[in-house]
């Protein structure tokens, strides 16, 4: 059946076969057999519809059905006897063979999966963050609950950085109005960035009841085409200007807090227990990035295409299923898998190494790691027990811990086998906070 294996690439195949066109003919004819037996067919009874007629009537679809199944059966033999580990779909096309223009032959173009020989893990260097807690950082963190519970209350003053301005707003570029550059009583907030920083820094200095018009400028990756790297100018009139007020740090915030009985000291020890919880999940996280890009680092590989427009799609589509829960309509932020390439080259290169190192180095979930993680994860539901029951009767679910538990087993094993370093870290740095 094999004629010919060509290596097109470092990854790239293509293998020409015969499908026996005797064979093709007879499963045809046994088929349409099969079909005269309930067909009906106006003027004939069940099963006395003459064989002409069938194969006039519905031999074509029966043929290309019969012939799709056989090239698809002969392919795979073809990938069986060969042992090729095909990635992704092959392109399947009919050719012609020299002095037989009726013979049944053909050629599927695809790609294999790479060899992977890992790298030298030891000559990778992994800088882990080093971090106490300290009292100063619990100060920052009581300061971050104070600041998501504040209120506003008048002030009769120029506004500033914190304060809350209301106005109405009107935009125009070279003298003509916008869609969207309009509106009325719209609050704002100094300093948070949900608007342009143009338009924020205009509102420094406004005082309650003023006009004022000032220029913004819209960025040329701006998602409004029609703004996109304009300058407007906006009027605005200032309808209230607010300042922040914070709450007291006192018995009444601590049960904000869920402090029952509004003890400051178990305030600042659950506060505490749960920086420090933060702080772990945080530094783990770190740590598992930069093995994986040590693992990157030290095993480069080509990767099928095939496997990369597939990741990539897969992404995308996670990304628009996001989105929509949101409630962002998709055709108002049109996205395409080309955006998700370099995410997909990074998710199938780190699949294909951390699967040799699991197949090399015995790396696989045990069972106990796989529990664990399902109990550590039940613990935070009211009803643990029912979680745990819930994770294990659905394997998609269960495949989720157990690809957690290779993950950390992957981890483990390089940071026993590379140059791992401790690098001191600031709160703020880890947290992702700016000091201050």
């Amino acid at each position: 059946m094999l004629t010919n294996i060509e290596t097109l690439s470092a990854l790239e195949r293509r293998v020409t076969f015969a499908v026996p066109a005797a064979d093709i003919e007879r499963e045809v004819e046994k088929r349409l057999q099969q079909m005269s037996r309930t067909v009906r067919v106006s003027g004939f009874r069940p099963g006395k519809v003459p064989m002409k007629m069938m194969n006039q009537q519905y031999g074509p679809q029966v043929r290309q059905e019969v012939t799709g199944d056989a090239v698809q059966r002969s392919f795979a033999e073809v990938v069986t006897t060969q042992q090729l580990r095909v990635a992704g779909y092959p392109s399947i096309e009919r050719t012609l063979v020299e002095n037989d223009p009726t013979a049944m032959a053909f050629s599927a173009t695809f790609e294999v999966y790479p060899e992977v020989t890992l790298g030298d893990i030891q000559s990778q260097t992994i800088a882990t963050p080093d971090l106490n807690v300290a009292e100063s950082d619990i100060d920052k963190t009581i300061d971050i609950l104070r600041k998501q519970r504040v209120t506003f209350a008048d002030v009769d003053r120029a506004a500033q950085a914190e304060d809350r301005v209301t106005i109405d707003f009107k935009g125009s570029i070279d003298g003509v109005e916008f869609p969207g550059g309009s509106g009325g009583d719209m609050p704002v907030v100094i300093g948070t960035g949900r608007m342009l920083p143009d338009f924020e820094a205009g509102l420094i200095g406004v005082k309650n009841g003023e006009v004022k018009t000032f220029p913004v400028n819209f960025p040329a990756d701006y998602g409004g085409q029609d703004v996109a790297g304009k300058t407007a100018q906006f009027e605005i009139t200032v309808k209230k200007l607010e300042g922040p007020v914070l709450p007291e740090v006192d018995a009444e915030f601590a049960k904000t807090l869920g402090v029952e009985d509004g003890d400051l000291t178990k305030m600042r020890a659950e506060v505490r227990a749960n920086v420090e919880r933060e702080v772990k999940k945080r530094v783990e996280a770190d740590v598992k990035n930069k093995v994986m890009e040590a693992l990157i680092a030290s095993t480069p590989l080509e990767l099928p295409k095939a496997l990369v427009e597939m990741e990539a799609q897969r992404v995308m589509e996670s990304a628009k299923a996001d989105l929509e829960q949101r409630g962002i309509k998709m055709e108002q932020l049109p996205i395409s898998p080309e955006v998700f390439q370099d995410q997909a080259k990074r998710r199938v290169t780190l699949g294909l190494i951390i699967g040799k190192l699991v197949e090399q180095h015995g790396l696989s979930a045990k069972p106990e790691q796989v529990r664990a993680l399902v109990d550590d994860y039940a613990e935070s539901y009211e009803q643990p027990a029912e979680v745990v029951k819930w994770a294990y009767s659905d394997p998609q679910r269960l495949a989720e811990f157990e690809g957690m538990a290779v993950e950390a087993n992957v981890v483990a094993w390089v940071l026993q086998n590379a140059k791992v370093e401790k690098a001191s870290t600031s709160f703020d740095e880890l947290m992702g906070r700016t000091a201050g």
